[in-house]
């Protein structure tokens, strides 16, 4: 009956997909219906798929890259727009794209220039059109022909003083050299690598259209002679002559069109963050220095740098204007929770100060609330969840650290921050405390796409003032479940850690790297001094256990773009953490945990792993699901749909392990020999609604391999389904990865 179903909407969507989509086609014009670009198979160095944004017209836009549904949608509707209806469909849909005759020929000449632009000088494209009915099949045919390279390479500078600069910045690092490709892109690289010398050395004025090229064919040679010409400053006014090289003779800062008016902040940070020095020559450099380190300041608005030349001098007075944003703001954000079908609400009230110390520092107090309905829960006092925090942040955008270069701090932007937070939990079944303090810095070269930080000092008390009589009896101290994981994690707790992170970004391609440890300092001072132990064997400071572990994480995910509309995603996680010397468990925080909606989204959060371990006790499966190892893989196709609505496509697999084998985890220790019959696997599909400021994610995973079961229908649910034990929902804000 199962597969009846599935084989009913398998039909209704053929049905729906195969509607008469030229409904809205007039007589005598063709629906573009499929448009590629081709290439004779002896050029396959020639990208097509790049190729393909040249072409000024495309065929409607298809669901991941095969239906054509928004086309069908469209089709839907009725020819009467006073119809709600059929104004909707039309709306969501997508009208046919009819076949332009002339688009088609401007498309031609435009593949013609880029192959020509590439080297082929000798390129032409064939246009072959296919109808059928009323619909028309285009396909562009390339014809490169054979590729010109560069024999000789000759510089004409025709201003003696940039003559001389380049020959002293540049005798070996010409960017056109003999043997290299002919093609435009190679030129322009030159040319602007070029203008940015002089442009970095006091030429204002300089541009790169003062610069052009000679080209000329060696006859019955697919070689060319190139001839670099650097041109003498000409205007409509002034014959040849030589460029000016400016200086720069005074800086000034304004507020609006005053100069020298009030800007909130210190002088000696203005100074910082400009680096266009007084006497200096002019630099293109140092001018987007200077907007990239103003920019980053909150305390700022905007701003606009301008020069003045003295009149009769080779000299340049600098104007730097700074609006401000206002000082203080004031924000507050409710929320709706829902906690395995616990329903709640909370509420954030956050002040802000941009400018706390005439610096641009930020400093912020966040006050949170939280408020849960808790039903279910027999033997237990009559009591909801509650939840009150204060946070505090204060960020100083600057090392504040000795020792630190001063060139260091001038080429980076970096951030030091301090925070201190305070949270109250209160369960029918204990109360929690968290005192969290923490110094961190975080910086980047802004020339570059990675990003660094350094905690420097984290430290975390958790303190259990009260937990229920109940809840100590069935799972702390009952002699029958006797669970070393749980205990530990309802005791008092001291964390000191540091940590170190690093990631880079340019994309295509990222990765997240991050490592911290914990401890070690406090563990050698307690043998160095004879601490006392507790009951677990745990040295204990100011009769508080702390924590001792390393823990490290990578992420790695590269980006495939095939068109504008259609990427394909692949995504790899791993992480290890180790408890040693004063610890055997990890804290519940530092823990991994699998499914849910950034992980194998067959499965709901914490319901996967460790290993091949099945929950049995649902109260406290959120701990028992939890390891000390994790390894994802993912896979996802993202289609933009229509409107602001994509589509996805993913197949994820992982698992959790635990590093030391616990009596209440059986079957969760990590082995080779069980590793990959251990790896669960899912797969599912998606709808995010893309608003720009957030995306709004739905994912319906189902289960493919489940390691937790070992006969064949159920480790393999892909070939056994059942909806009600394998399909998962998940709702989330923002993109998996």
């Amino acid at each position: 009956m199962r597969y009846c179903q599935y084989l009913y909407i398998i039909i209704c969507a053929l049905i729906f997909a195969s509607c008469s989509v030229t409904k809205y086609v007039p007589e005598g014009c063709f629906l573009l219906d499929d448009v590629d670009v081709v290439t004779e198979k002896k050029h396959k160095d020639i990208n097509t798929g790049q190729l393909k944004s040249y072409v000024r017209q495309k065929g409607n836009s298809r669901w991941f890259s095969a239906l054509k549904i928004p086309l069908a949608t469209y089709s839907l509707s009725g020819r009467d727009t006073m119809k709600w209806a059929n104004r909707v469909l039309k709306k969501i849909g997508e009208a046919p794209v009819l076949y332009d005759s002339i688009r088609t020929i401007q498309s031609s000449l435009d593949l013609t220039a880029e192959l020509r632009n590439k080297g082929y000088l000798g390129a032409y494209v064939d246009v072959l059109r296919t109808s059928k009915s009323n619909r028309m099949d285009v396909t562009y045919i390339l014809h490169p022909g054979k590729s010109y390279y560069i024999k000789n390479v000759y510089y004409d500078i025709q201003d003696s003083v940039i003559a001389r600069l380049l020959n002293m910045k540049d005798v070996n690092n010409q960017g056109l050299k003999s043997g290299m490709k002919f093609n435009v892109d190679n030129l322009d690289r030159e040319r602007k690598r070029i203008t940015d010398i002089i442009q970095n050395n006091g030429y204002y004025k300089f541009h790169k259209d003062f610069i052009s090229y000679k080209a000329d064919t060696v006859r019955g040679s697919n070689t060319i002679d190139v001839t670099l010409t650097l041109h003498p400053y000409r205007t409509k006014h002034i014959d040849d002559t030589l460029h000016t090289c400016y200086k720069i003779q005074n800086i000034t800062y304004s507020s609006g069109d005053v100069e020298d008016s009030v800007i909130h902040l210190r002088r000696r940070v203005l100074q910082n963050n400009t680096f266009i020095n007084k006497d200096n020559l002019y630099s293109t450099r140092n001018l987007q220095k200077t907007y990239n380190h103003f920019g980053r300041l909150q305390a700022i608005k905007y701003t606009n740098i301008s020069f003045k030349e003295i009149p009769e001098t080779n000299l340049l007075d600098c104007n730097i204007q700074i609006s401000t944003n206002k000082p203080s703001t004031i924000s507050f954000q409710p929320e709706g929770t829902n906690t395995a079908g616990d329903l709640g609400a909370a509420a954030t009230l956050t002040y802000q100060n941009r400018n706390l110390f005439r610096g641009s520092e930020v400093f912020s107090i966040e006050l949170r609330g939280a408020y849960e309905a808790i039903k279910g829960l027999e033997g237990y006092s009559n009591e909801n969840f509650e939840e009150y925090s204060v946070e505090t942040r204060l960020m100083f955008p600057r090392f504040i650290a000795p020792f630190i270069p001063k060139g260091f701090r001038r080429r980076n932007t970096a951030t030091s921050e301090v925070s201190l937070l305070y949270d109250l939990q209160n369960r029918p079944e204990y109360h929690r405390r968290v005192l969290s303090l923490a110094w961190k810095y975080k910086w980047n070269d802004v020339n570059h796409h990675d990003r660094y930080q350094v905690d420097l000092l984290d430290l975390n008390y958790v303190f259990m003032p009260w937990i229920s009589r109940k809840f100590r009896e069935d799972y702390l101290d009952n002699s029958g479940n006797r669970n070393a994981i749980l205990r530990y994690n309802y005791e008092d707790l001291f964390i000191m850690k540091f940590g170190a992170g690093f990631s880079y970004n340019n994309g295509r391609y990222a990765i997240k790297t991050n490592v911290e440890t914990a401890g070690n300092l406090l563990n050698a001072g307690a043998n160095m001094f004879k601490f006392k132990k507790n009951e677990l064997g745990m040295y204990k400071l100011f009769n508080i256990a702390f924590a001792q572990y390393v823990k490290g994480d990578i992420d790695y995910t590269h980006n495939i773009r095939f068109d504008y509309n259609n990427a394909l995603v692949l995504h790899v996680g791993l992480g290890i953490a180790y408890p040693y010397g004063n610890s055997t468990i990890l804290p519940f925080e530092k823990r991994y945990f699998s499914g849910g909606a950034n992980g194998v989204r067959g499965w709901s959060v914490r319901g996967l792993g460790p290993g091949k371990f099945v929950g049995k006790d649902g109260n406290i499966d959120f701990i028992n699901q939890t390891g000390d190892m994790k390894l994802d893989l993912n896979m996802e196709y993202r289609a933009h749909l229509f409107w602001k609505l994509n589509g996805a496509l993913f197949v994820d697999a992982g698992n959790i392990w635990t590093i030391r084998e616990y009596e209440e985890q059986p079957g969760g220790q990590f082995s080779f020999k069980d590793f990959l019959q251990q790896i669960a696997v899912s797969y599912g599909w998606g709808l995010r609604f893309n608003f720009d400021y957030f995306i709004l994610r739905f994912d319906f995973g189902m289960k493919a391999i489940n390691p937790a079961y070992e006969d064949n229908h159920g480790h393999y649910p892909v070939i056994h389904p059942r909806l009600s034990r394998d399909l998962t929902f998940h709702f989330a804000v923002g993109l998996p990865f």
